[in-house]
């Protein structure tokens, strides 16, 4: 019985480490693995600093350095928020094509595949969370380095995002 095709959508504002866990656990379960980047269409916010391709450049870096790209099937799709949940849904699952599961820690999301998709909650790791980081940033409190891959944390440094998240808050 071939394995299945996992769904998990973030908004990676930014990629972080519990976001990898994550990763790393679909890869075990997992045939092929797509990786939603949500609200793709927000940058420059104070909640949305990063762009999808920033995002997009984050995850594969990371991923990369872990040797998850190209061991597993990994594949990215951008996905830009609807005002109708269904019709967000219906647009997630036309570019991905099936999936049989949907890993997300977001109620709204597991909601949108409610009755449709089963959905593996996914519970956020204690102390690690996006918003969190990006206030850390703010605040000048250099231990968000060791809350997201080094990878990543390297490249908010060649786009000088901690600058950006700053002039944002």
């Amino acid at each position: 019985m071939p394995k299945p095709t996992g769904l998990f959508i973030g908004r990676f504002q930014p990629l972080h480490n519990g976001h990898m866990l994550v990763i790393e656990g679909m890869t075990k379960v997992c045939g092929k693995i797509w990786i939603g980047i949500g609200s793709s269409e927000k940058h420059h916010e104070k909640e949305n600093p990063f762009t999808a391709a920033e995002r997009r450049e984050m995850l594969q870096r990371a991923l990369q350095d872990k040797n998850l790209i190209p061991m597993f099937d990994i594949n990215f799709v951008e996905l830009p928020d609807e005002t109708d949940d269904v019709v967000w849904r219906d647009k997630v699952l036309e570019k991905t094509g099936v999936v049989d599961v949907v890993w997300t820690g977001n109620d709204q999301t597991a909601k949108c595949f409610e009755g449709k998709v089963p959905v593996k909650p996914i519970k956020e790791v204690p102390g690690i969370s996006a918003h969190e980081i990006r206030k850390m940033m703010v605040e000048e409190d250099m231990n968000w380095k060791k809350k997201v891959p080094n990878d990543v944390m390297m490249f908010i440094g060649e786009i000088d995002g901690v600058a950006r998240v700053k002039a944002l808050e």
